[in-house]
């Protein structure tokens, strides 16, 4: 219990609750963060499409992708997957979160399986195989020409190394703290699990950069340097991306601040958390200050909007949007926990 960044959700936020709920007040709405980022649904705290994200966007800046709708005809998809993608790709809900159905499809049996038992819209996109992942955390008021970069991260996957001798299940246990991830890595390497790896050779065991997947955070905000501020800031007039996350695979920090060299796979909004309060020396106060600051900001960003004719979401709307995510994602899961590839 002494290692607070592996506390339950409800017992890790509780003591911010009341700043939280201070900002409701102040607004005077329940969902005032609806209005940090106006082109987002519900300023994509949560359950926000993916895909009604990417058009926002410069073509050139995420990775191509295609919107499958669920229980479609297999045959003139698969035509069509073929004709835009090669072999491996990769396939996530629409809406989704937490990595949750996200797999790498390396064959055509398995994008089968994975069509035939998928109940939602999915994207099928192309893998990009830039060597490291980072995230920018991105700020700024409705009428500043310039935001303000807060945090950026690199994110480590979890990989092992072949011995010759040991399975990918085997040397997976060998990690450390691996019961807490080994569910997700089963669900993603499906039948692969099993197979021994040759002395030397590396394996990614998940693609997904979160913790539930094993990942490690370094901290790289002194890299956020007028470079990279130009660049987001650029973005961000184009999307009107106000709050959020870029999540990016880059060939590396110094080839993004030249503008090349990168692509975004999402942008999470007012849900977005600062992963940085996760990297190595952080404190459970400074955390807390680290969250609290990024909350005013987002009470701050929402107000502007609010005061040039953004409006909150009301109560109910808001209410009927939550428990619409929560029965997706509930059903996202079940489906999740069944599905080795």
């Amino acid at each position: 219990m002494t290692d607070w960044t592996h506390w339950p959700f409800l017992l890790f936020y509780f003591p911010l609750f009341i700043v939280w709920g201070l900002y409701c007040l102040r607004s005077r709405a329940a969902w005032f963060f609806s209005a940090s980022n106006p082109t987002i649904a519900f300023g994509g705290f949560e359950g926000e499409s993916k895909s009604e994200i990417y058009v926002q966007m410069p073509q050139h800046l995420y990775p191509q992708t295609l919107v499958v709708p669920p229980q479609s005809n297999e045959e003139e998809w698969f035509a069509t997957i073929e004709k835009m993608f090669s072999f491996p790709f990769v396939v996530k809900p629409d809406v989704g979160m937490k990595g949750i159905l996200f797999r790498m499809i390396e064959n055509k049996e398995q994008w089968q399986r994975y069509h035939r038992r998928m109940q939602a819209t999915y994207l099928v996109q192309a893998y990009v195989p830039y060597p490291h992942e980072v995230s920018v955390f991105y700020c700024r008021m409705p009428q500043q020409q310039r935001g303000k970069i807060t945090a950026i991260i690199q994110k480590n996957l979890l990989q092992v190394t072949g011995n010759g001798r040991d399975t990918l299940l085997e040397l997976l246990q060998q990690q450390k703290d691996a019961e807490s991830f080994l569910p997700q890595i089963k669900k993603q390497q499906g039948r692969r699990l099993h197979q021994v790896l040759q002395k030397g050779e590396r394996v990614y065991l998940s693609l997904v950069g979160n913790r539930m997947n094993g990942a490690t955070f370094t901290n790289l905000t002194h890299e956020a340097d007028d470079a990279l501020l130009q660049l987001f800031d650029g973005i961000s007039r184009q999307t009107n991306f106000c709050y959020g996350r870029y999540d990016i695979k880059c060939n590396s920090v110094e080839a993004m601040k030249k503008g090349r060299d990168f692509l975004i796979l999402e942008f999470n909004g007012a849900g977005s958390i600062p992963n940085h309060i996760y990297t190595p020396g952080v404190t459970l106060l400074q955390a807390y200050r680290e969250i609290i600051q990024h909350w005013r900001a987002l009470y701050n960003i929402s107000k502007a909007h609010h005061k040039s004719g953004v409006p909150y979401w009301g109560f109910w709307k808001g209410y009927r949007f939550l428990q619409a995510s929560k029965k997706h994602f509930n059903r996202l899961k079940k489906v999740d926990a069944e599905m080795v590839l």
